[in-house]
């Protein structure tokens, strides 16, 4: 245990003097090992060694690069304008209907995304100027805006999903099938949010204009694509027709037929496309690395085992267990990077979790909800870096102020799915 917690402790320094946290737990995570082999540092880059092979090999890790390429290819095609032209079509015309529609957009722009930063991303570019168009305060949009794009990960395919499943051995393919659910409720519940914000303040939201039903039905007809690859895709999976890696492989091929289709592809954005998702593949392997070179040593100590011991002397309800590591995972969302968050304490809190027969894949949409938090939460959340980096005009103060109801929405939708897990598990039952 205290080899463990000395561990922890050091890593955190590491980061604290700027080390990157792929490198902070790597470091960490070797020295550690050859403590606990006498100082064997020939076994403990060994153990690096393997690592960094087993990873680079992992077929089933290709599914991050395919679904990147996906999305990218998607919003090249400028889909997410035609999202919001289509949301905004139905609901634009109730209060706060912009923002409720920013966030029904950034829920269909995630299901072909899989990332939250990008999807914030986009819908800054393209809710913020209509919203402000409409006198829609800084405060509402952003929040909207800021929430909203966090759907990119919980809404499959999600790349947090596909780590997740790798570094836990868990189902993809159930984990995508268990994300459906809780993404449409946290959808509710962040438009649920908008309406608390203008039922505070009127003038922060008011209504736009009301579109008729030709009209309705002719935005519906722009927006068939991303219906179509996301059937194609999730459905595919779901019905056992083909695994979530193969699916991700014919998800990209559509994708860019669609982009193609649309004249958004030339050689330049093609480069660029490839580019982008080559640099965030990049960099989600060496933080994954890092983070199993530190599991490995975690697993030979004897912190998770004495976790487990801990708690089952004292005859804690596993439903409190989950409930403080979810409010322990929301304190550091607000210190740390999301991802490496998860990676860091997967290793100590996951054997715990399968040790107390809780379902591993129940388990990874909590942490995912969770991430969700991180990302929106003072001051470290990356949508909000994003949004004061996009948005210069847009305070960073009001941008802090403005995700609070959001914020508050998220832990509602923790608590609900804590203690109702048929919400996740639902789906991921009927799967073949």
């Amino acid at each position: 245990m205290i080899e463990g917690l000395t561990a922890l402790a050091a890593m955190m320094l590491l980061c604290f003097v700027r080390v990157p946290i792929a490198f902070a737990m790597a470091i960490t995570g070797v020295v550690g090992y050859a403590y606990m082999r006498d100082w064997n540092f020939t076994v403990a880059l060994a153990v690096v060694q393997t690592n960094v092979y087993e990873t680079g090999r992992n077929y089933t890790l290709s599914v991050v690069p395919l679904f990147l390429l996906m999305g990218t290819f998607v919003a090249r095609a400028g889909i997410a304008q035609e999202l919001f032209r289509a949301a905004y079509a139905f609901i634009g015309h109730l209060r706060g209907g912009l923002a409720m529609a920013t966030v029904a957009a950034c829920a269909g722009f995630g299901s072909i995304c899989g990332s939250s930063i990008a999807t914030a991303a986009t819908m800054a570019k393209v809710a913020y100027p209509s919203m402000k168009r409409f006198g829609y305060s800084d405060q509402l949009s952003a929040g909207a805006i800021a929430a909203g794009g966090t759907l990119g990960i919980m809404i499959p395919p999600s790349t947090l999903m596909v780590i997740y499943g790798v570094f836990t051995e868990t189902n993809i393919g159930k984990m995508f099938a268990a994300g459906i659910l809780p993404g449409i409720l946290g959808a509710v519940l962040l438009c649920g949010a908008v309406q608390w914000s203008c039922w505070r303040d009127p003038k922060a939201g008011p209504p736009g204009e009301r579109a008729t039903w030709r009209e309705r039905w002719t935005s519906l007809r722009d927006i068939w694509p991303v219906a179509l690859l996301f059937v194609f895709v999730i459905g595919g999976i779901y019905g056992g027709l083909f695994t979530a890696t193969e699916g991700a492989g014919m998800g990209a091929f559509a994708a860019m037929v669609f982009a193609l289709w649309r004249r958004a592809l030339t050689w330049k954005t093609l480069y660029q496309s490839l580019v982008d998702s080559g640099r965030t593949t990049a960099m989600l392997f060496m933080i994954l690395i890092g983070a199993l070179v530190f599991a490995d040593f975690i697993n030979i100590t004897t912190m998770p085992g004495d976790l487990k011991a801990f708690v089952t002397r004292f005859e804690v309800h596993p439903v409190l267990v989950v409930t403080a590591i979810m409010a322990i995972y929301v304190l550091l969302g607000t210190a740390m990077e999301e991802l490496s968050m998860v990676l860091l304490t997967l290793p100590v809190f996951f054997p715990l979790i399968v040790g107390l027969g809780m379902d591993p894949v129940w388990f990874g949409i909590l942490i995912v909800t969770i991430v969700e938090i991180g990302l929106i939460s003072p001051p470290v959340g990356m949508n909000l870096f994003v949004l004061s980096t996009l948005l210069p005009e847009v305070k960073t103060t009001t941008v802090f102020r403005g995700v609070l109801p959001f914020i508050g929405a998220d832990v509602i939708r923790l608590g609900i799915l804590i203690l109702f897990p048929a919400i996740s598990l639902y789906l991921p039952s009927l799967m073949k």
